[in-house]
């Protein structure tokens, strides 16, 4: 397949290129003419000031969309806020309409997008019939997701890739744990009974792999997926049994984090958004296109990361 990817320098999407190149995929990453990657296999665009090669997407197989502000790099304030919307909402809008206008589109698009959408979802257990949620995440996820709608329009198939944390020790929420967890100061946030709902980078590869029907088995029902898909393993887990799973991998004790010092560093806003809203979000689509899940318990998902 021919597979264009934004976002290809990120965590996600270093992984996910050098699998399908590794399966003997052509990949063409979506970057900045100002990128250092903006040579040899790389599409043109910039979506601040809305340009982008259309050109380059004639007749490609299908676009992997991951490109976006991180939403946890600095405190909310409004002008953040302001960039986290436009960085999703511009770059998915301004590729939508494109592809939607090309002679010849890819038949794919996977649009990146997160559990966030759910809100808070305490002790429910929710999947993807379930409804949006009302902060400050999940208003962007809606808006995110919206943007994508002249390539729904256009008939392409568009899934919508609702990630859970994504857990590597290359980057993300757990590379960021380690160095405390390792000197046994890590420990559970708040009551600790708030739910995770969490991903193995060698999961969310192979779902996005899958949803593609790129897989080395050929073309499979994942290829019919369209819609919202949630990224999560099957076993969302509370913030204390993610703690004790930690700990126990790396053969340390764990202790209670206090929130004032994430709140003092990220803001009220962002650290209780991060540390203690729950959501218990499960993979029902993901499951019943036949994905099989290589990391579905926490335990065996952080043992094959750290060992």
């Amino acid at each position: 397949m021919d597979i264009a990817v934004t976002g290809s320098t990120g965590l996600i999407g270093r992984r996910l290129v050098a699998d399908l190149r590794t399966a003997g995929h052509r990949v063409l990453g979506v970057v900045r003419p100002s990128s250092s990657s903006a040579t040899g296999d790389t599409i043109s665009w910039d979506p601040a000031v809305g340009t982008i090669d259309a050109g380059g997407f004639e007749g490609l197989d299908a676009v992997v969309h991951l490109a976006g502000e991180g939403i946890a790099e600095k405190r909310w304030t409004d002008d953040q806020k302001r960039r986290i919307l436009e960085s999703r909402t511009q770059g998915t809008g301004l590729l939508a309409r494109t592809l939607a206008g090309l002679q010849k589109p890819p038949t794919v698009l996977l649009s990146g997008s997160a559990v966030g959408y759910y809100g808070d979802t305490g002790d429910r257990v929710t999947d993807e019939s379930g409804p949006a949620g009302h902060d400050f995440p999940a208003m962007v996820c809606v808006a995110w997701e919206d943007a994508a709608t002249p390539a729904v329009e256009a008939g392409l198939r568009v899934a919508f890739l609702r990630t859970g944390i994504v857990l590597s020790t290359d980057g993300g929420a757990l590379a960021k744990q380690l160095p405390a967890f390792k000197l046994g100061l890590g420990g559970r946030a708040g009551k600790g009974t708030q739910f995770q709902s969490w991903i193995s980078i060698d999961d969310e590869v192979g779902a996005i792999i899958h949803l593609l029907g790129a897989g080395t088995g050929g073309v499979g029902a994942g290829a019919a997926v369209s819609g919202p898909v949630n990224l999560t393993a099957p076993d969302p887990v509370t913030n204390a049994e993610f703690t004790k799973a930690l700990g126990a991998a790396l053969h340390r004790p764990t202790t209670i984090l206090p929130m004032f010092g994430p709140r003092l560093l990220f803001g009220r806003e962002l650290a209780d958004s991060l540390l203690l809203t729950s959501q218990r979000v499960v993979p029902t689509a993901l499951e019943a296109s036949g994905y099989s899940f290589r990391h579905p318990d926490i335990e065996g998902a952080l043992r094959a990361l750290l060992t």
